[in-house]
This record gives C-alpha cells, sequence and structure tokens, in this order.
C-alpha cells in the first residue's frame, strides 16, 4: 500500500520492517505477542520507532490494519519504564478511548495475554461497574474503554487520570460520529498536558483533523493508503435482512457454516 509520512523529522524514522529489527526497541517478552504474525504491517512498521521515541502520532489506516499492536507495543515499553520509577503506582499510565465495548475488550485481550502481564481494567456501559472500580482500587497500568462511562467515572472522581502519561484514541472518527466529541474532549482534558498522544482513525474527516490540530503536539502522521478510508480489502462484509424471531436461528447457521472443523486453519 502507498504511506505517506508527514510532520517535523518525519524522514528520520525508519519502518521496522521485520521482527528481528523490532528487537532493538522492544523486549523479547513484548514481542511474543507478535508470534502469530510473519511481520509487522504497514501501520505497525511506521508506528514503532515514532511512539518508541515519545513522539505523538497521528495514523489513517483502514480498518483491519494492525493498529492495536502499532500503539499497545509501545505502550507496554511505557509502562515498564514508569514501574521502575515507581514500583508501587496504582493509577493508571495508559489510557486507551475507544468507540465500542467490543473494540475495548478485543484491546483489553492483548493486554491480559500473559506474555505481557499488564494490569488493565475495560471501562464500558452494560458491564459491572463494581468490578471496574474494585480493578481500579487494586490498581491498573492500563485503562480502555468508552467515552461515556469513563467521564462519568472521572466527574465522580472514581478513576484518576493524573499520572496518565500515554494517551490512545482508537477509531476516533467513530467516536465522533457516534456523538462522543464532548465527552472526548473533556476526557483528554482531564490527562496531564505532559503526555504522549497516539490518535488513530480510519478516515480523515475536517472533525478528526480539527481534534488532531487541538490537542497534539507537532504530530507525525502516517497514511496508509490515502486519507479517504474504510475497512480494509482483506474483510468482506455481508448483509443479510432477517425477520427478528429468525436472528438467532440465522446466526447459528453461519456459524456452522464459517467454524466448523474443516475450515479451520
Amino acid at each position: 500500500p502507498q504511506i505517506t509520512t508527514s510532520g517535523r523529522g518525519s524522514e528520520d524514522f525508519k519502518p521496522i520492517l521485520d521482527f528481528d529489527a523490532a528487537k532493538a526497541l522492544f523486549s523479547d517478552e513484548t514481542l511474543r505477542v507478535c508470534s502469530d504474525f510473519e511481520k509487522p504491517t504497514p501501520i505497525q512498521a511506521h508506528c514503532w520507532s515514532v511512539l518508541d521515541a515519545g513522539r505523538d502520532i497521528v495514523g489513517v489506516a483502514e480498518t483491519g490494519s494492525g493498529k492495536t499492536l502499532a500503539f499497545l507495543l509501545p505502550a507496554f515499553k511505557h509502562i515498564r519504564n514508569e514501574r521502575e520509577k515507581n514500583p508501587k503506582k496504582k493509577k493508571p499510565t495508559v489510557l486507551v478511548l475507544a468507540p465500542t465495548r467490543e473494540l475495548a475488550q478485543q484491546t483489553d485481550e492483548v493486554c491480559v495475554d500473559e506474555r505481557v502481564a499488564a494490569r488493565s481494567v475495560v471501562i464500558c456501559g452494560g458491564m459491572s461497574k463494581r468490578d471496574q472500580l474494585q480493578a481500579l482500587r487494586k490498581g491498573v497500568d492500563i485503562v480502555v474503554g468508552t467515552p461515556g462511562r469513563l467521564l462519568s467515572l472521572v466527574e465522580e472522581k472514581t478513576l484518576n487520570l493524573s499520572e496518565v502519561t500515554y494517551l490512545v484514541l482508537d477509531e476516533a472518527d467513530r467516536m465522533l460520529d457516534f456523538g462522543f466529541e464532548e465527552d472526548v474532549r473533556a476526557i483528554i482534558n482531564a490527562v496531564p498536558k505532559k503526555r504522549q498522544t497516539a490518535m488513530f482513525s480510519a478516515t480523515w474527516p475536517e472533525s478528526v483533523r480539527k481534534l488532531a490540530h487541538e490537542f497534539f503536539a507537532d504530530p507525525i502522521k502516517i497514511t496508509v493508503g490515502t486519507d479517504d478510508l474504510n475497512a480494509a480489502q482483506t474483510v468482506t462484509q455481508i448483509v443479510e435482512v432477517v425477520e427478528p424471531r429468525n436472528k438467532s436461528r440465522r446466526l447459528l447457521q453461519l456459524l456452522r457454516k464459517y467454524h466448523t472443523p474443516d475450515n479451520e486453519k
């Protein structure tokens, strides 16, 4: 794919094209999270060295491009460095905003991987608030959540973001499309200004550009493909219209069709 980088000093950052090269940045333990992959995806290859250097980043890449590991591997290293400074730290170091509970949970699955062993909590509506508060009291490294529930805990003073130094806005265009802009702005303002910020978006509309301009310090922008992106071409999307009473039965049919042993690789 076409890859464009811009911003001060962007030409100084070389892409990490294989995992051997990534060993210069990340520990073997961290890289084991990538053991199922042959090589970094383009967004990973171009983000890792930039984020490792502490620069802010804006990544425009289609959904399904591997952006989660693009921001999480540097986050894990960032957490390790913070732990060395303050081993007893309980307040979160990393905050990841996501538009949906499903995306937040997918991100958290990487965080809780035993090979990384980061302390994380998902904070979203529709989940046990008591469990979320209990996790926060015990101490976490990473908070992943949707803007609405996150902001409510910040306003209740049960979530303290005063020590967050690594902030990620994942699928920023969808968050704004879902009407979360005011919440996102309020959360960003609750995080210390002395921080590193990364934002990822599948498209580059005016609303996302404005957010980047207001809250990012001298970012490097990385575009994989063009600024006018949607879902990955490698993902086939099929829409079926069915009667509400038939939804469960049709879902089971599709699961059997696509997840039978014969189709497992």
